[in-house]
């Protein structure tokens, strides 16, 4: 069986497959340079390739024996403008330019804008960006067959671009006939983590979780993606109902002021980090290696500045989706995120958030992990979880030793698998405390945990295999031949 070794970080990188890295060669070159999961773009592509780019993943999970996050992202409620008579047309910059409701194709004063939910809609003074932002209007006037605008930035409008409406909250739900197929084929295929587009409302997740039960037993976590001001104003809720987040900066930084964008993506983090569930910080990360072996120092300094907040992921989109580079960019993610990690200022800085236990003995638990840390060398802990709880809430303290993640349920480890400072296994469960010590101390060895004369902090709950249960921590030396009296 081919082997890894257990990443030199604590960040987790997230990669996104597509043309550049879709064969499963170039997967697992992916894998070995650091990726820790997986992003499939349902946008893009039909369910074929993508079913053959999840089992290309599961055989490279079965090859190195090492749980991979798959992370299906839907496409969401995208809003376009209809079709031009030339295919294309420039409104000059002041110029009034019209949305109307006639299927007849455009030109230089007018098009078809195919969503009845915004005529009615939107007020004067209110705006609309077309094409990511490269098209600024302003409503003059609207109506329930028409919206005439100001083009306070013209340029070259084409086919179906993108319309972003950041003033008004659109009455539309988040999962389009298109995302509900997706969602099924994602559950049927055994997707860890589904990316919810466009949230605006927290009861956009509560009706994915609806659809996700009526698939069956296997339900995947939910990750809402937040690009959209009407999502920031109700954070608080949203993350409530999810189970991860992402900071989407592509939307994001469209419908709001670019300088808007990096304290906002602070506050997301930041309130993520509280609650102990993984945030990604997704887009542009090193855009610039879609085309370039080497990224720019801006975009170094801002994966090292996700790192050094504490954020759970880092993802990577069209770099390794579609760049020339693919390799090169993971590579370059892991080296910053390594370099960032190995600072001496960055324990400090990654516990500027200030993330108190909650009155619980499992929480209570998890911080003296930390402290146990803090206080004397240990090599890892260990924690023992069915549900994946015990890892959130020793991963939210952000302690100095590594996390060996031990879970029965392979969707468990693959869960665990985009959460800072976690090294998943998936083993079977333990049924006494005699058994989960040995344990311990053979995957920790076993997964390059420690040495003889190591200690390790041992986190899990009586009675065995129960969840919600934690309720012990013992600290352990390692002998170093646990592994050779176990085989024998």
């Amino acid at each position: 069986m081919a082997k890894l070794e257990a990443r030199a970080r604590k960040v987790k990188i997230l990669a996104t497959v597509g043309p550049a890295c879709r064969e499963p060669e170039m997967l697992r070159r992916l894998l070995r340079a650091g990726a820790d999961g997986f992003r499939v773009n349902l946008s893009h592509g039909d369910h074929a390739t993508h079913a053959a780019t999840i089992h290309a993943i599961r055989a490279l999970e079965k090859e190195f024996n090492w749980p991979i996050a798959v992370l299906c992202d839907l496409q969401g409620p995208k809003l376009r403008v209809g079709t031009f008579a030339d295919g294309r047309a420039i409104i000059p910059h002041g110029a009034t330019f019209t949305l109307d409701r006639d299927e007849t194709p455009g030109n230089a004063t007018r098009v078809c804008l195919p969503h009845p939910e915004l005529f009615g809609l939107l007020e004067p003074g209110q705006r609309l960006l077309i094409n990511d932002g490269k098209i600024r209007l302003r409503v003059i006037n609207a109506d329930s067959s028409q919206i005439v605008c100001k083009a306070e930035v013209g340029g070259v409008i084409s086919d179906k671009k993108g319309v972003n409406v950041p003033d008004a909250e659109i009455p539309i739900p988040a999962l389009t006939e298109k995302d509900r197929r997706d969602l099924a084929f994602a559950v049927e295929h055994g997707a860890d983590w589904i990316a919810l587009s466009f949230v605006q409302r927290p009861e956009d997740l509560a009706e994915a979780r609806r659809l996700m039960g009526e698939r069956g037993s296997h339900s995947p976590a939910l990750c809402a993606k937040i690009e959209k001001p009407q999502a920031v104003k109700r954070l608080d809720e949203i993350i409530e109902l999810s189970d991860g987040i992402m900071v989407a900066r592509g939307d994001l930084g469209v419908e709001l002021a670019p300088q808007d964008v990096p304290p906002l993506q602070k506050k997301i983090v930041n309130a993520t980090r509280l609650t102990g569930k993984p945030v990604i910080v997704a887009t542009q990360m090193l855009e610039s290696m879609i085309e370039s072996p080497a990224p720019t120092r801006a975009e170094v300094s801002d994966v090292a500045n996700a790192v050094y907040d504490g954020a759970d992921t880092v993802m990577l989109s069209a770099e390794t989706a579609a760049g020339e580079w693919p390799e090169e960019a993971v590579l370059m993610m892991d080296s910053i995120a390594r370099s960032v990690e190995a600072d001496d200022a960055y324990k400090q800085r990654v516990r500027l958030l200030d993330t108190p236990p909650d009155p619980t003995i499992a929480d209570a638990l998890s911080h003296s992990c930390m402290r146990i840390a803090d206080t004397m060398p240990i090599s890892g802990i260990v924690v023992f979880t069915c549900s994946g709880s015990s890892a959130r809430r020793v991963a939210r303290e952000r302690p100095a030793a590594p996390i060996l993640v031990l879970s029965p349920s392979l969707a468990v480890a693959r869960r665990v698998a985009l959460l800072w400072g976690a090294h998943p296994v998936a083993t079977r469960d333990i049924e006494s405390f005699e058994g989960m010590i040995a344990k311990g101390k053979r995957m920790a060895l076993r997964h390059g945990f420690g040495v003889a004369g190591n200690r390790l902090a041992v986190m899990a709950g009586v009675p065995f295999g129960r969840p919600g249960a934690t309720n012990l921590i013992h600290v352990v030396t390692l002998k170093g031949d646990e592994l050779d009296s176990y085989q024998a």
